[in-house]
């Protein structure tokens, strides 16, 4: 039987558990028949071990030592291939609608990894000022053309999908060979940015799909989005997340305003960019899978899943 399910893993602070037992909690609202699969620590294991029945999270499997680290477990997913259609999501997400329709899209895939074909000058660079080193040295070209490509593709790894196991290692093994070669690269670590303490699987992936030539899922798809960055000012929602609706510009450059985090710069920004035709034209859209990777908008999904499971703040 050709069976698609959900793959989630989880390791370090328990509280990470319990996000992808809310993740998992919000997935049930719209799918109760496609199984579930937890790969975590034995700690993380045994506290999911009380809600798996009524999750119905229907694998649980261990996190090998090695693996517990964000590079060491999306690297390696080869390794973990519960089903023979697996949809690897993060634990920061919440599930706003049925998902039956992204599964037929993503049947049309062995492999692929939520993303843009054209990554920003910010993608796995300095966050600050100093990407504009990077800008006037044209850096990007020059990773570009060490690694033998002629595009390089932002990735949004909080969704990856895997149906070929051929593939799904084909590809794991390219990144982590590319991630080897970080000191040929303009990349920085994201151990530099604040609040993070894990190097980063996107932009090793980018550069593995681009030399594979393994299409990606489009990130921003309109109504069809798969996922979308949880932006406080940006996303209208009541408190269980049932019903959500984001701020979508149908043009990517001011879309990509949404990062800039001084809200203030933002609106300046907004203004002045949508002063040309077209440039203003805006959708409401709800996406599958609404993501709270930013570091400072995680507060409302802690708040949800701490009220879920009735838990204090960690």
């Amino acid at each position: 039987m050709n069976r698609e399910g959900y793959v989630f893993h989880s390791y370090g602070d328990e509280k990470y558990v319990w996000h992808a037992l809310t993740a998992i909690h919000t997935i049930r609202r719209y799918d109760v028949t496609r199984p579930v699969a937890l790969i975590a620590s034995e700690s993380h294991l045994a506290e999911a071990a009380k809600h798996a029945s009524e999750l119905k999270i229907t694998i649980m499997d261990r996190l090998a030592d090695e693996h517990s680290s964000i590079v060491g477990f999306k690297h390696h997913i080869h390794q973990y291939l519960p089903f023979d259609r697996n949809l690897f999501l993060d634990s920061d997400m919440i599930c706003c609608r049925n998902p039956d329709r992204l599964w037929k899209t993503l049947s049309g895939y062995e492999f692929t990894i939520t993303g843009n074909l054209r990554a920003d000058h910010f993608f796995g660079a300095a966050k600050d000022f100093g990407v504009l080193a990077d800008i006037f040295l044209n850096r990007r070209r020059r990773t570009m053309g060490r690694f033998g490509i002629r595009y390089l593709p932002r990735i949004q790894s909080g969704m990856i999908y895997a149906a070929s196991a051929e593939q799904t290692e084909r590809v794991c093994r390219e990144a982590q060979a590319m991630l080897a070669r970080k000191h040929e690269t303009h990349f920085q670590s994201r151990l530099y940015e604040r609040g993070r303490a894990l190097e980063s699987c996107e932009w090793s992936f980018a550069i593995a799909m681009a030399r594979l030539g393994i299409p990606l899922l489009p990130w921003m798809n309109g109504y069809e989005s798969p996922q979308m960055d949880y932006i406080a000012s940006w996303v209208e929602h009541d408190a269980d997340f049932q019903n959500v609706q984001c701020r979508y510009y149908t043009d990517p450059q001011v879309h990509r305003l949404c990062g800039v985090q001084n809200e203030s710069l933002q609106h300046l920004l907004l203004n002045l960019h949508t002063i040309w035709p077209g440039k203003s034209d805006v959708m409401s859209v709800c996406p599958y899978w609404l993501h709270f990777g930013w570091m400072h908008q995680k507060k409302p999904f802690y708040e949800f899943s701490e009220k879920l499971w009735h838990r204090k703040p960690s």
